[in-house]
């Protein structure tokens, strides 16, 4: 045979191969999320945990705080640490956030700026955006694979209801978040904050991750934030006064003295 044809039949050869054997198909955002929540105890599982009680550590380079937090479906949430003798507290009643912070300060509740509260809101969901995000007004898209720290996952971009943007990492092989970064405009500034999720342990029939790191753009470089659940209960009997601002302590009128009347007499 003629050598030309010879080598012009095994071109067309490889090339049918080529056209026979289809590129891997990529994955669709509905099976990413399925097999997410599958890994995790299943969605059925995940819709039915409508509140949380967790108690841990936060740690701040050589500082740590013991915090608690409660999360009540669907978005409701109050975190208190305590830090030399002071416990500052941040809450979302469900349509406003709140806070008290006493390192600042600010020793009476008072009101957070709408950002500061969306924030809370949006970062201290403990389901996650992944269940039921639909209803609860998340759009999440595919948005490639990229390595984390050398491990191949799954990138998903989510945007909440305030058009605001985080990246979810799902590990490639177990397919759980392995990592998680929120893009902000806080006070003017764009802020990116990084949070690496791992250690994952089963609670109530749902795997739960116990350490998270998070770093923030504008901490100083390799200033990180650790939080650590010690303690996770699922389906807790939480009610909503837990998560409102309390009222602020009236004002001592000072036109009073200790025992007398407003026109500073004694007893008559």
């Amino acid at each position: 045979m003629n050598h030309r044809i010879t080598k012009g039949l095994v071109l067309i050869a490889a090339l049918t191969v080529t056209i026979a054997l289809p590129a891997a198909a990529q994955p669709t955002v509905d099976e990413l999320i399925a097999k997410n929540l599958e890994a995790k105890g299943g969605k059925a599982a995940w819709e039915g945990v409508k509140s949380a009680h967790v108690e841990g550590t936060m740690s701040f380079g050589p500082t740590e705080a013991p915090f608690v937090y409660e999360w009540k479906a669907p978005n409701k949430v109050k975190i208190q640490f305590t830090v030399q003798g002071m416990t500052g507290i941040q809450a979302y009643d469900g349509e406003s956030g709140w806070m008290v912070m006493p390192f600042m300060g600010k020793t009476e509740p008072e009101k957070m700026a709408p950002e500061d509260a969306s924030q809370v809101e949006d970062q201290a969901d403990f389901r996650g955006p992944l269940v039921d995000h639909e209803a609860r007004g998340y759009k999440i898209e595919y948005a490639g694979e990229e390595d984390v720290q050398g491990t191949p996952a799954y990138k998903l971009k989510v945007t909440n209801k305030n058009d605001e943007v985080s990246y979810l990492y799902l590990d490639k092989e177990y397919y759980v978040e392995i990592q998680r970064v929120d893009e902000r405009t806080v006070r003017g500034q764009d802020v990116e904050s990084t949070a690496s999720i791992g250690d994952y342990k089963e609670v109530d029939g749902v795997m739960v991750p116990f350490s998270t790191e998070i770093s923030n753009s504008l901490a100083p470089e390799g200033q990180k934030q650790t939080m650590t659940f010690e303690k996770v209960e699922l389906n807790v009997d939480i009610p909503d006064s837990e998560f409102e601002m309390p009222a602020t302590a009236p004002a001592p009128d000072e036109s009073k003295d200790e025992g007398g009347d407003a026109d500073g007499g004694g007893n008559r």
